[in-house]
């Protein structure tokens, strides 16, 4: 799940083909060079790749259980998006553990789920065991949520979060803050009946520690994120779920902020919970 980042880009005004390189105007989160070796684990991507690719395979096994959604219909259905404007529905009301539920019976109320669902599976919740099954069986099925809790758990191992820069719990050290956010930017209805649909989910990717002993500042990245959703009591359920990829813009020449600043928006701009 891994983009390279060599920090050169073509200058599209440049008509002799030269590429330009900008750095840094001073080295990020208190002047720590940046570790090449870490960078391909730094995006979301590895954050959950680890999963994900345990996730596969149970993935992949779930196509067989996917026949309501993809063959009820006796064909599949071309890929469908619409544009994210007011659409007079009435946002979900309900929450559960800080996640939007009780979405609508339609291809609307299926992607506003997959939105907020990959919202919440990409949140620091997912590093804090108790948290990350409780989210495991809220949103998955409950045979899915059953075969994937154990692997989850092996995944997030201690190993892992503390190559995170992150303690046996899931938190970060005093004076730090660590981020893990996904902003979805558009869905895309891949197939959709009554019972299953399968709906993918463009996204941009924020994860890493923002703090001044900080040696992995917090990074971007772009990712497609396919969930098959069950209708299932009474509620869209994941009964599988895959990323890949981009598909990732030219990267702009903004400035690196300091951590001062990213821990600053990250109090202050909270996440989005309800999409369409």
């Amino acid at each position: 799940m891994n983009p390279g980042d060599d920090g050169s880009y073509p200058d599209y005004g440049d008509t002799t083909g030269h590429t330009r390189t900008r750095l840094p105007e001073g080295d990020p989160y208190g002047g720590a060079p940046r570790r090449p070796a870490r960078s391909s684990s730094r995006s979301l991507v590895t954050v959950v790749g680890v999963v994900v690719l345990l996730i596969a395979a149970i993935a992949f096994a779930n196509r067989g259980d996917r026949s309501s959604a993809g063959t009820a219909s006796g064909k599949a259905g071309k890929p469908t998006n619409s544009p994210t404007t007011a659409s007079g529905t009435e946002p979900v009301q309900t929450k559960s553990s800080g996640v939007p539920t009780g979405f609508a019976h339609t291809e609307q109320g299926a992607q506003s789920a997959a939105s907020n669902y990959a919202v919440a599976l990409g949140s620091t919740s997912m590093f804090n065991q108790d948290s990350r099954n409780r989210l495991l069986h809220l949103l998955y099925t409950s045979d899915a949520a059953t075969r994937l809790q154990g692997q989850m758990d092996q995944a997030y191992s201690a190993d892992f979060l503390a190559n995170m820069g992150l303690d046996a719990s899931g938190n970060p050290p005093k004076d730090s803050t660590f981020v893990s956010r996904v902003i979805p930017v558009g869905t895309t209805v891949r197939n959709y009946t009554a019972n299953g649909t399968e709906i993918a989910v463009w996204y941009v990717g924020l994860i890493g520690m923002s703090g001044s002993s900080s040696t992995d500042p917090v990074t971007s990245s772009w990712k497609t994120w396919t969930f098959d959703l069950q209708w299932s009591g009474d509620d869209w359920k994941i009964t599988s779920d895959t990323q890949k990829d981009g598909p990732a813009p030219v990267p702009g020449d903004d400035k690196a902020a300091t951590s001062d600043e990213i821990s600053k928006a990250i109090e202050e701009y909270g996440g989005f919970t309800y999409a369409r």
